[in-house]
């Protein structure tokens, strides 16, 4: 005779799943905003910053965003698709002095 299926431990095994998958969800998206360098702003403006994406039913705007996000990803690729190990710097400052040859330098 069949053993009877024991649904409880089958929907704790299943809520178990779903914790964890909310769980690394969570980890990764904040590694996300790290790697980005988002971290550096205050977290009124990166919230103002998600809610407005959120909201934006604009496609050309979601299609620029989602262009942006994917060549940040390949970015951090190696050819052979491996993630290669960057370190985030700050960018140089820009110089105020026009570049050589360009209109008004002298």
């Amino acid at each position: 005779m069949r053993r009877p299926r024991d649904y409880d431990a089958e929907m704790k095994l299943l809520a178990d799943k779903v914790k964890a998958l909310q769980d690394r969800k969570l980890r990764e998206l904040g590694q996300l905003v790290a790697a980005t360098g988002a971290d550096a702003l205050g977290i009124d403006v990166l919230a103002g910053v998600l809610v407005h994406a959120a909201a934006t039913t604009d496609m050309v705007q979601r299609e620029e965003w989602r262009r942006a996000g994917a060549a940040f990803f390949l970015r951090g690729k190696h050819a052979d698709g491996a993630a290669k190990d960057t370190v985030r710097r700050a960018p140089a400052p820009r110089s105020q002095e026009p570049a050589a040859g360009a209109a008004g330098a002298g």
